[in-house]
Order: C-alpha cells, then sequence, then structure tokens
C-alpha cells in the first residue's frame, strides 16, 4: 500500500460490539477527512481477515475507529503492536485502564481528580450475598440520587440514572445486560461536560470544552446520536475558572491512565466550579453528532488537520 502520495492509512471500524453502528458512522467520517487530508485510505471491518491482510499490505498507519470492547479493550491494539503497525492511539495496557471505570477511577482518585463515591459489585456477588441485602446496603450507603452503569462500555448504554429507590433492582438488571460488573455512584449534579484532549508530538492539549444540554435531561444513547435531542455549546458556557479546572482535570486524566494522541474525558461540573471524573475515552465518537468533532470546530481547525497530524505523528513515533 504504498505510492507518492500522502500516506497509506487503514480506518478500522465496525466490530462486533454494541456499539457497531456508531463505529461505522465514525471510521467513515475519519476516512473522509483523513482523504480531505491527502491521505490514501482503506476503510475495514475487523474480521478474521484484518492480520494477514495487515502483515501482507503494511499500511503506513492504521487508525482505529472502533467503539466498545472490540476497540477499547486493548486486545485488538496489542495485536496491532505486535505485529508491528503503527497505530493512532493509546496503547493496549492504556486502554485496559480507560475501559475499566471502576480502575480509571480509582487511579485519577489517587492523583487528585475529583471522582463520585461509589459501589462496585459483579453480578456474581450480586446473586450470591442476595439482591435485596445487597441493595439495602448500598442504599444506605450512597445517599440521594444514584448512577448505575456497566463498569465498562461506552455511548450510555446500560446507565440508569435512579431517583427512586424503588428503581434500583431494575437498573442493576440493565447493567449487568452490558457487563458482569455494575458500578453504583452517587449522581453529582451540575453541568456535563466533555474535554477532548490531543496530542500531535508536543505534549497533550485540550480542545474547547463542549456542554451537553440533553433535551430529556439524561444524557442516553438516544440523545448522543439522534440529530436534535440535545443541545451542544462548543465552546461550553462555563466561566474561565471552571474551564481551567475542567480541562486541567482531563489533561492530568490523560497522563495518569498513559494515554495518547486523542482521548475524550467527560465530567459534571457541580454548581461550585468543581470537575468530578466521570469516564476517559480512548477511541471517542467520531459521527457527525459526536464531541470530539464538534470541539475541533470550535478550536478553529478541522478534522481533516486534527486526524491527519494524529496519523503523521504515528508515523513519526514508528520511525
Amino acid at each position: 500500500m504504498s505510492d507518492s502520495s500522502g500516506l497509506s492509512v487503514v480506518v478500522l471500524a465496525g466490530g462486533i460490539s454494541h456499539e457497531r453502528d456508531v463505529s461505522l458512522r465514525s471510521g467513515r467520517r475519519v476516512a473522509d477527512a483523513l482523504i480531505a487530508a491527502g491521505h490514501r485510505v482503506v476503510l475495514r471491518d475487523p474480521d478474521a481477515g484484518l492480520l494477514p491482510f495487515l502483515v501482507n499490505e503494511r499500511p503506513d498507519v492504521v487508525f482505529p475507529a472502533l467503539h466498545g470492547s472490540s476497540g477499547e479493550d486493548g486486545s485488538l491494539l496489542e495485536l496491532l503492536a505486535a505485529i508491528g503497525v503503527p497505530t493512532v492511539g493509546s496503547s493496549g495496557a492504556a486502554s485496559r485502564r480507560a475501559w475499566s471505570k471502576p480502575v480509571a477511577s480509582s487511579l485519577l482518585a489517587a492523583a487528585g481528580v475529583d471522582v463520585p463515591e461509589s459501589i462496585v459489585l459483579s453480578h456474581e456477588a450480586f446473586r450470591e450475598l442476595g439482591a435485596s441485602s445487597v441493595l439495602k446496603v448500598v442504599r444506605s450507603a450512597l445517599e440521594g440520587d444514584l448512577v448505575v452503569k456497566p463498569a465498562s462500555g461506552g455511548s450510555a448504554q446500560g446507565v440508569t440514572i435512579v431517583d427512586d429507590t424503588n428503581d434500583l433492582p431494575r437498573a442493576m438488571v440493565e447493567a449487568f445486560t452490558y457487563d458482569d460488573v455494575a458500578v453504583v455512584e452517587r449522581r453529582i449534579h451540575g453541568t456535563e461536560i466533555a474535554v477532548a484532549v490531543v496530542d500531535t508530538g508536543d505534549g497533550p492539549r485540550t480542545l474547547p470544552a463542549v456542554e451537553i444540554e440533553p433535551t430529556a435531561g439524561v444524557y442516553s444513547f438516544q440523545a448522543r446520536y439522534n440529530a436534535g435531542e440535545t443541545t451542544f455549546y462548543a465552546p461550553s458556557r462555563l466561566g474561565d475558572a471552571a474551564v481551567t479546572a475542567v480541562s486541567e482535570a482531563a489533561v492530568l486524566a490523560h497522563r495518569t491512565l498513559g494515554l495518547r494522541d486523542l482521548s475524550r474525558v467527560d465530567f459534571i461540573v457541580d454548581d461550585s466550579g468543581r470537575p468530578w471524573f466521570l469516564e476517559a475515552n480512548v477511541i471517542p465518537g467520531l459521527t457527525e453528532t459526536s464531541l470530539v468533532p464538534l470541539a475541533i470546530e470550535a478550536s478553529g481547525t478541522s478534522a481533516a488537520a486534527i486526524y491527519g497530524a494524529l496519523v503523521e505523528a504515528a508515523h513519526a513515533r514508528a520511525n
């Protein structure tokens, strides 16, 4: 896959996770942007023929746009590293740290980032100890409204806001549909903010913070990917002090987890301007309604410029 114009890039999109359709949309957007940047692009699904294809064709760079476990749990990224293919994004080890929400939260809490109080429950413990007994302890330990979510995964799948104790058992069942481990955390009320962190070789920097205001009040899967269900403000309407605080927390999260090239770190900023970490995404959504493209536009640059720079940085790093 070599000629004199641009770099040869394989964009990976699709996969078999719950987020396949979102990944396909992200991949098409990335491919279009890289073509606009002057690179030669092949869009591929990660199937049984992928690794032999990469070994034989030796593209200059692979750009994963795989959401969910097929791209973000580190497995594929370590295989790409093993066959020596330059890849945009974080290492397999760093991806595993971010993929597990309890692990990421523990690491960031130790680094001084504010993280909501939570209890992590395996499905096995939930069954063995008895749902009613477990939930009674959870309810007494965590006051106020709760958020129940799978310990891994993205796009808000399996996430439930619980403001009525009677809804907690159903929320647990929903979370366990997507993962064998669930996180129950105290809900922080405030403004939902996403911060994209980009590093093209000069160190991590943040793009303008994006404020998220769902019409229904909850940033659900539908609110993320159906046009008109969420209002976005890019840049956010936060005051300067809060923007500085959330941007610094995003860079600290990126560095603490050992992330590389591109990440998106999600927070709730409370009424005092204090950012609370929710999760970090090593392969964030890049669709037409996703947050990173909004941040790129708000920064005054283009997706072609950012993605092109990431591809060139990955190629330079490998050489």
